[in-house]
């Protein structure tokens, strides 16, 4: 970073919702994109990855979960952030063991996560060995020769914890759960449980299912979308092109957030003429501005009015759904200033919301993390379910529940069984296919995980992929985890922050990324990956790998877990790795409605994964039926003179990767420890646009009182938020997330509900 304090150059009054014009959104994106690509890959290798970039016979994002269009697709079938994550894995630019030879791990944990990204690609696995001072070189085999003697060296498998990143192909993930399984464990946290684990655990208990009932073809038939908790102009920018698209169809666009941003104002589709030279497309119809934690607040009252209206589908409620009654007389009385205080609105403007459901034929419900960080996130999220089931809005065309994943194929990631508590069925099925016994004890999710290594009960910490110490809540506290266990490894592309944060003795090893060939004994090989509408489709790199020495996540996994697992072992780990069509045969009689998966997935756009709520309006709950439930207010309690705190990203981010220090959609450039203050609350406080101050952030923990964790020097800007809430960027807010703060049951982080104090720094 920049040693010069970050720069916000945008005037405080256009900001203001009443003027789009300034909020448009596109084509500036393209050409910041493609001065990056060209800069990381040169104009050649720009050229030929990104014509290939989500097109049938290339490979897919590295990005987020957006599905591809079915049938046409643009010649530029990608998005500024897509492009972005592209160059950064294509980079010309390597680390390899000269780098760590200059750079002692001590070095290394000084640098930002933004400087430690742009290093480049890693070329040959590593070792850190216990005492050592810097990484050094290590042959494959040594590697995994040291990793299962650390594993088997265990009192228990349940000493071993295995992350996966959201990254990870279908049959990576498949395999990399079948290890982990035949070694004795269901350890197997993931980046799920940070981000939609909530809406899984409400999706699956109110219809069945813990993905979304819609696909990209709903939108264009759609009166009516709500998007909740979501910015789709940083974190899925092409779904802004279906939301135009279905503008122009004459839908209607919801947008329910504490922060305006920019691409839900209008957008500016830079593939067509109109994008470059015209206004673009005012998307948002309703801003509505709501308080962090509101949304409960609001669906309830949105609820209430549809029942005291009786404006509800009877044929759906009664003959599709359970528990009407019960939820009916939950909200039969409705204390309104709860709900406004709760959400900061006005009850004209719920009122004429909830009046634009009445309106709409076909609606669809969107959301993200926006709803997902908080301790009542998965009451809120049935919310959303029962006002949908009072329309009937689910299992007919251009209508829906659709949670958005972020990363590129953590939907597929779960599908395939990486999840500490599959259900038995799942487990009987690895079983009779491989001949092997596998534990039924419920593993560890990502907090459990942390718990289990600080408190010495996880010693073995293994991820493929990802980067776990920035993803990860109470940022000091996990690294101490992690320097708790005896070795730690990395199946990593690029440098992170998890690879100078270590155990004992630490390894990085190299994989192959998603642009580039894979070739096995059998030939060149394809991977599989999962949208986030339950596509499932083919990916297959082009580029020339970017050392000799990478593995393939397949190999990586089929080799250790033969040094793991010992010869012996039942399953054909060799196989496997020769030929990804025999991983995917043995998907076939294992995985829920992947059945002739080689066949399928071949066809130009792949296959769509059964979903009876979408398909037949079936619902595979405890009671066959939709359920309703009845959901107790939650309104977050703020104290006098603190404030809300919620993290998000930056415009030039995806996840923990950080393309640049500029967020140009906010405003801000050449840094990232800013802080957005609505400028009512600047003033209040008695502080000033521009200062620098500190973070507290205040978390009450029985018995002990109040727990204080800070943050340092972070800039306040002045900016239109809801008033008493403020955003931070995470990594560098992470501090601030206490570890054990938690959502209930389905146990993700509080990251969206984090009460703070600024003192001047």
């Amino acid at each position: 970073m920049s040693s010069k304090p970050p720069q916000h150059d945008v005037d405080e009054s256009e900001l203001e919702v009443t003027t789009p014009k300034t909020w448009a959104a596109g084509i500036p994106g393209v050409l910041v994109s493609l001065d990056r690509a060209v800069e990381q890959m040169g104009v050649s290798r720009t050229v030929k990855t990104l014509r290939l970039l989500n097109q049938r016979e290339g490979f897919d994002c590295p990005g987020c979960a957006w599905p591809e269009p079915q049938g046409h697709r643009k010649m530029a079938e990608f998005c500024e952030n897509g492009a972005k994550a592209v160059a950064e894995e294509a980079t010309k630019r390597r680390i390899g063991p000269e780098f760590f030879a200059e750079h002692s791990v001590e070095s290394l944990r000084t640098k930002t996560d933004y400087w430690l990204g742009q290093q480049g690609r890693l070329t040959e696995p590593m070792v850190l060995r216990p005492g050592a001072t810097h990484y050094a070189p290590i042959s494959w085999d040594a590697a995994f020769t040291l990793i299962a003697e650390e594993l088997n060296a265990l009192s228990s498998p349940d000493e071993a914890i295995f992350y996966t990143s959201g990254r990870t192909s279908n049959e990576a993930a498949f395999l990399y759960q079948l290890l982990v399984r035949s070694f004795g464990t269901n350890n197997l946290p993931d980046c799920s449980n940070m981000c939609h684990e909530s809406s899984g655990a409400a999706l699956n208990e109110t219809i069945g299912i813990g993905k979304g009932s819609v696909s990209i073809s709903d939108f264009e038939l759609a009166d009516l979308i709500v998007v909740v908790g979501q910015n789709p102009g940083t974190n899925h920018p092409r779904m802004l092109s279906a939301l135009e698209d279905a503008k122009k169809n004459g839908a209607k666009i919801i947008a329910v957030n504490p922060l305006p941003e920019a691409g839900l104002m209008r957008f500016k589709n830079p593939q067509n003429v109109a994008g470059v030279v015209g206004r673009g497309t005012a998307l948002c119809d309703e801003f509505v501005q709501i308080k962090v934690g509101g949304d409960q607040a609001l669906f309830q009252a949105i609820g209430h009015l549809l029942l005291q209206w009786d404006k509800i589908d009877r044929d759906f409620v009664n003959s599709k759904t359970h528990g009407f009654e019960e939820y009916a007389e939950s909200l039969r009385e409705l204390d309104w200033d709860r709900v406004l205080t709760a959400t900061g609105l006005t009850r004209e403007q719920i009122t004429r919301v909830a009046g634009m459901f009445v309106d709409s034929k076909r609606t669809i419900a969107c959301w993200a993390m926006g709803l997902t960080q908080h301790k009542h996130s998965v009451p809120t999220i049935r919310e959303v379910a029962n006002v949908m089931f009072l329309r009937g809005m689910i299992g007919k065309p251009g209508a829906g529940l659709c949670p958005v994943r972020g990363h590129s194929n953590v939907q597929g990631d779960r599908t395939m069984g990486i999840y500490e508590k599959m259900p038995e069925k799942f487990l009987l099925a690895l079983e009779n296919e491989f001949g092997i016994q596998v534990p039924r004890k419920h593993g560890y999710d990502t907090v459990d995980a942390i718990n289990a290594m600080r408190h010495g009960r996880g010693k073995v910490f293994i991820a493929m992929g990802g980067n776990f110490v920035s993803a990860t809540p109470d940022t000091p506290v996990t690294e101490k985890a992690l320097e708790q266990c005896s070795l730690t490894v990395h199946v990593s592309t690029k440098l992170n922050r998890s690879h100078v944060v270590h155990g004992k003795t630490a390894l990085i090893l190299p994989a192959l990324g998603r642009t580039e060939s894979d070739v096995q004994h059998s030939g060149e090989q394809f991977v599989t990956v999962e949208d986030s509408m339950s596509v499932v489709h083919r990916s297959r790199g082009r580029l020339k790998p970017a050392s000799d020495q990478l593995l393939s996540e397949v190999s990586i996994i089929c080799r250790l877990a033969r040094k793991v697992l010992g010869s012996s072992h039942p399953v054909a780990w060799e196989e496997f790795e020769k030929d990804y069509d025999v991983i995917r045969e043995h998907i076939s009689r294992v995985v829920p409605g992947c059945a002739d998966y080689n066949t399928r997935v071949r066809q130009p756009d792949g296959f769509v994964l059964p979903h009876p709520p979408r398909d037949s309006r079936e619902f595979a709950t405890a009671t066959g039926k939709a359920n309703f439930t009845a959901n107790e207010l939650t309104v977050l309690e703020v104290p006098e003179g603190r404030l809300l705190m919620q993290t998000l990203r930056s415009h030039d981010q995806y996840n923990t990767t950080i393309y640049g220090l500029d967020d140009r959609y906010r405003g801000v450039k050449d840094g990232r420890r800013v802080v957005f203050v609505n400028p009512d609350d600047i003033k209040e406080l008695g502080f000033s646009d521009g200062q620098m101050v500190n973070i507290v952030s205040e978390w009450k923990d029985d018995p002990t009182g109040v727990v204080e964790r800070r943050a340092e020097s972070f800039r306040i800007v002045s900016y239109p938020t809801a008033h008493g809430c403020v955003a931070t960027y995470f990594p560098e807010a992470n501090p601030l997330v206490p570890l054990d703060s938690k959502a209930d049951i389905s146990g993700t982080p509080t990251s969206k509900s984090v009460i703070v104090r600024l003192e001047p720094a």
